[in-house]
């Protein structure tokens, strides 16, 4: 008899004073976890991931806080391009505090017959660096470092670039008319995260060094940074917003971005952001698809406790406090799996700080992120009671006789009104935390519907192949027959099984279509119409010049040249930037310098949509043309004005009209296209592209960039080629981060899989003990349950490729904005292999029923 009948032993007072309910489901649980193994694993990896996301961002984003002037290199930032600060605005900065200036720009790195590289060069004063260290090898003094010595000056240089043009230490490179000597390789540089990502490897040299360049000119796309370290009267974050807001008052026109210690890098942070919703969503989508293993487990725990809810309903229980009984033992497991989660997702800041802390170029302060693992535990609890009140409440209403028939013809019926209540207020829950906890509640609610979308439809195949099977004509052979009858049967595994492998096979057809669209993109759409190279900073008076090289050294290709400035907007249609909430996809176009043109016609790979392009010779208020798209998403029309800050110098124009623009055929193009008068007479580069209609060999573009490096110095020359594959290395990096964040989905979606099967253990063992005994072979039994599961295995992977197809066509069309291609290869081998993983975990299970001796079991029945 089972413990809950048991005579009473005298009892500990502590047992003594718990409520009956807990003393009851403590006592049935001494047994141990029997048939709850996938349960707690499905549990815990879902509330694993959410928790581990969430403790790393945190840690991520204390580390950045704290760690913010250092990244900064500074109390406050400001960031000029193509000019330096005039002496009044240097004034003012020197007169708030200790000012250090870092000016960084693009250039070429000649060394001699070992060629050229493009560099990302950073000029230092004799304060770098104001905070932190910076790290060499050999490691000497910055004054050291930088010095000019024979004939010299000193330099830094990242080990990408000693590798790329075969150098080493103490070697020389050519920097526009300087002489450099690289006195050390970079190791570490304080304020890498606050530069941003460049096209080349790091060059630090001294601003005299700099300056003996000569590539400082009117117009030369020069990023002069002044870090401000505050005394200690206005070093909070009260004096930080004091002192930009006397700047804004003093100098309103001045152009520059401002940045604090407290918001070292918004673009890192917001970054951070995303991808945590990401990564949650993942971790929400494994728990989710876990949820499934828990109904699954939660249906098989009852079907072991019929006998214990039979007799308990005979001695005169009431069918809630049974119901009640069970799920608070159901509860306390999913405790159990919730606490390993919890603990795994704690600890994983801190063991990625002990382990790699030294090599992360960001910094992690990892905390006990208290108010993110309890969003996790709410998570767990809430996906533990959604999927395990329906398969308890239905025991609630059947009869005890109903009950011990029940594992031979399970009676279809809803469970009572109360557990429904319970159930719809559970998932609005759960919902409502995934949207309130969400950095992006549209997506969180698009990830929603999806979820609730898939699980209805998946049902829905479920049932429709059910009936399929029922209504087929019955096979003559015996294992297609037992098969086909299966797939139908009362107590079927279809449901559960189409569940878990239709989920599964959907996440690995997305990827596989989105990982096959990005490549195709990279490697075979882009470089076929893509030009051969991009020349940047070429000086408006050597521009015609310039091109007439490139003709020669280039006779076959086309060559496009425009006029390039940089320019940060400051309002839209009256209303200033920091006022306008710009959608996600677009809101890059507001953050930071742009770059920015003039033309008397509309430029190449774009074409008008509405409104009319200006004479060529026009001559009255200046006028701008603005991608449509963007100019939509920002709310603005023809008739508007936009304001740009270009110089220093606040420039109101009018939009004369709106353009669709090809951005992937990567010529030149620009979100504004100014009418030519807007910028008379303003000192400015100019942007060339290079285009060989057949494509060039390594060798042409060798002697291209050669030439171009010995002839024009100040002249930065970027090999599209290698642009791509840096390109193409993030994106493989981004996919492979994908496909590891995802595996944590497939691996629930195995786990789920296997409970499943395991779900449907007794009512297979009884079919296999009596046709055993009705003579059918093991290998008989065998084909039969392989068929079975390859049915359901293929008609749900015809769905999975529906299903992924669709929503990877979703991502690449409408999120990524790229052309998509229906590349079934690697998405059919993926069907190919959860089918063949579904056949082979099916098998398993029955080589283990078939092994069971029948005696045992036929007494029971």
């Amino acid at each position: 008899m089972h413990g809950t009948l048991s005579t009473p032993q005298r009892r500990p007072a502590s047992d003594s004073r718990m409520p009956l309910l807990l003393r009851l489901a403590f006592r049935e649980l001494r047994g141990g976890l029997r048939g709850f193994g996938i349960f707690l694993a499905c549990i815990a990896l879902g509330v694993a991931a959410i928790a581990s996301v969430s403790s790393l961002s945190r840690a991520l984003t204390e580390g950045i806080s704290r760690e913010g002037r250092r990244i900064l290199g500074g109390d406050m930032a400001f960031s000029l391009i193509q000019r330096e600060a005039s002496a009044p605005e240097r004034a003012f900065l020197d007169s708030k505090g200790q000012v250090n200036v870092i000016a960084s720009m693009r250039a070429m790195a000649v060394a001699g017959d070992k060629g050229s590289a493009l560099v990302e060069m950073k000029a230092v004063d004799g304060g770098y660096p104001t905070v932190g260290s910076l790290e060499t090898d050999p490691q000497l003094p910055p004054a050291e470092l930088f010095a000019e010595r024979s004939g010299a000056f000193g330099a830094v240089a990242d080990p990408a670039l000693l590798a790329r043009l075969d150098l080493k230490v103490g070697d020389r490179v050519t920097v526009g008319a300087a002489n450099v000597e690289l006195r050390a390789s970079l190791v570490t540089e304080p304020d890498q995260i606050a530069d941003g990502i460049g096209f080349g490897p790091r060059l630090l040299i001294s601003q005299d060094a700099l300056n003996a360049t000569g590539l400082v000119q009117p117009g030369s796309l020069v990023r002069w940074t002044y870090r401000l370290s505050l005394p200690p009267a206005l070093n909070t974050e009260e004096g930080l917003a004091q002192v930009e807001a006397e700047v804004g008052r003093a100098l309103p026109e001045a152009g520059w971005r401002i940045r604090t210690r407290l918001n070292a890098d918004p673009r890192f942070a917001k970054n951070i952001e995303r991808f945590t919703q990401f990564l949650t969503l993942v971790g929400l989508t494994a728990l989710l698809v876990g949820g499934v293993g828990v109904a699954n487990a939660v249906r098989g725990f009852v079907d072991r406790k019929r006998a214990s809810i039979a007799t308990l309903k005979s001695l005169g229980a009431p069918g809630g406090q049974v119901v009640l009984l069970y799920l608070t033992q159901v509860m306390l497991i999913a405790l159990v799996g919730i606490a390993i989660g919890l603990l795994v997702g704690a600890a994983l800041p801190f063991v990625i700080t002990g382990a790699f802390g030294h090599l992360l170029p960001i910094p992690i302060q990892p905390v006990l992120a208290f108010q993110e693992l309890g969003i996790a535990l709410l998570y767990g609890v809430l996906t533990a009671l959604v999927f395990a009140i329906a398969p308890l409440g239905r025991a609630h209403d059947v009869q005890v006789s109903g009950l011990f028939r029940d594992q031979i013809d399970p009676e279809r019926r809803w469970p009572r009104k109360r557990y429904l209540t319970a159930l719809a207020l559970s998932v609005v829950a759960l919902v409502g935390l995934s949207v309130i906890a969400a950095y992006d509640r549209r997506i969180a609610l698009m990830f929603v519907a999806a979820a609730a979308g898939s699980f209805v439809l998946l049902r829905i195949v479920a049932m429709g192949i059910m009936t399929l099977a029922r209504r087929l004509p019955r096979p003559r052979r015996t294992a297609p027959r037992l098969a086909l009858t299966n797939i139908h049967r009362p107590g079927a595994l279809t449901p559960s099984l189409v569940l878990s492998l239709g989920l599964g096979i959907t996440l690995l057809v997305t990827l596989s279509l989105i990982d096959s669209n990005l490549t195709r993109q990279l490697t075979q759409s882009l470089p076929e119409r893509a030009p051969s190279f991009f020349f940047l900073d070429i000086p408006n008076q050597q521009a015609d010049e310039f091109e007439g090289f490139l003709k020669k050294q280039a006779a076959d290709a086309q060559i496009e040249r425009v006029p390039m400035m940089r320019g940060r907007l400051v309002t839209l249609g009256g209303r200033p930037v920091s006022e306008v909430k710009a959608p996600e996809d677009i809101s890059w176009v507001l953050e930071g310098d742009r770059g920015i043109t003039y033309a008397k016609a509309p430029p190449e790979g774009s074409k008008l949509v509405q409104g009319a392009w200006w004479p060529e010779d026009y001559r009255g208020k200046p006028l701008v043309s603005f991608d449509g798209k963007i100019a939509e998403g920002l709310g603005l029309k023809i008739g508007d004005d936009i304001t740009v800050n270009v110089l220093g110098r606040n420039i109101t124009a009018t939009i004369a009209n709106l353009r669709e623009i090809e951005w992937r055929s990567l010529g030149i193009n620009f979100v504004m296209v100014f009418s030519p008068n807007t910028f008379a007479g303003a000192p400015h580069t100019h942007l060339a592209t290079v285009t060989f209609p057949n494509g060039s060999d390594a060798a042409t573009d060798a002697r291209i960039l050669r030439s171009s490096a010995q002839t024009y110095p100040m002249v930065s020359s970027v090999r599209v080629k290698d642009a791509l594959e840096a390109v193409n290395d993030v994106v493989s990096q981004l996919v492979m981060a994908i496909r590891g964040a995802s595996s944590i989905a497939l691996i629930a979606s195995l786990l789920v899989l296997a409970g499943a099967l395991a779900a449907g253990h007794r009512a297979r063992l009884y079919d296999a003990v009596v046709l055993k005994t009705l003579g059918a072979t093991r290998a008989r039994l065998l084909s039969a349950y392989a068929l079975e599961y390859g049915l359901l295995g293929l008609a749900t992977a015809v769905f999975g490729l529906l299903a992924g197809g669709t929503a990877a066509y979703f991502i690449v069309s409408r999120i990524m904005n790229l052309s998509f291609s229906l590349d079934l290869s690697g998405a059919l081998v993926a069907c190919a292999l959860a089918v063949l993983v579904t056949v082979g975990l099916g098998l398993v299970g029955t080589w283990r029923i078939l092994s069971q001796k029948p005696a045992q079991y036929l007494r029971n029945l």
